[in-house]
């Protein structure tokens, strides 16, 4: 463990309207408060414009990458998290556009990092789109891990308020994963410092 509380970002993956997103991450928002070994900061992708057209050199190859001025917020908040959360929906057995143009703008950001993830969706929870961002932040050098929460036909599970109907199993859910999240960030922030992570 390190002398002060570990900074996981919560990242809000749709951008579209009327998006059932923001409910998720705030019912996730309070279990990491709960779980308390965190400083929380919930990042909507909503609020930071991300265009599709990149520059020509990859992030990859490219470590001060000229962004527009719009990205530097978020990008300032990926770079000083030492984990994050994905929350996304599954749109056509896939996650959403926003979330990958959110991913391939940055690199560095993510590098040596876990990253856990919440999924909703109709039928498989969000399942289908996770296993596709496992593989995506496997090849930017982030860690993500095993467990996670997901939320089959979500709008049967909350209420009107936004909170669960039967919140025991997935409040347990919530515990394993940030537990996780915490043993991973703890060893990882302490690598990080003592040795810089250079493997491309």
């Amino acid at each position: 463990m390190t002398d002060t509380n570990l900074r996981l970002a919560v990242i809000i993956g749709s951008v579209r309207q009327g998006r059932f997103g923001p409910v998720v991450a705030n019912w996730f928002r309070e279990q990491a408060e709960r779980h308390g070994h965190f400083d929380l900061d919930l990042i909507d992708l909503a609020d930071t414009p991300l265009p599709l057209p990149m520059p020509p050199e990859p992030p990859a190859l490219t470590p001060d990458l000229p962004r527009p001025d719009s990205m530097a917020d978020l990008t300032r908040r990926l770079d000083a998290a030492d984990a994050f959360v994905v929350v996304t929906p599954e749109y056509n057995r896939s996650f959403p556009a926003s979330l990958k143009a959110a991913i391939d703008w940055h690199y560095n950001e993510w590098r040596a990092k876990p990253i856990g993830f919440v999924g909703y969706s109709g039928g498989s929870g969000g399942l289908l789109a996770i296993e596709q961002l496992r593989q995506v932040f496997c090849e930017l050098h982030a860690v993500t891990v095993r467990d996670l929460v997901t939320f089959p036909r979500y709008y049967l599970l909350f209420d009107a308020d936004g909170r669960l109907r039967e919140p025991e199993a997935p409040e347990g859910a919530a515990k394993v994963l940030l537990d996780q999240l915490l043993w991973w960030a703890s060893v990882l922030h302490t690598a990080r410092n003592e040795r810089p992570y250079a493997f491309t």
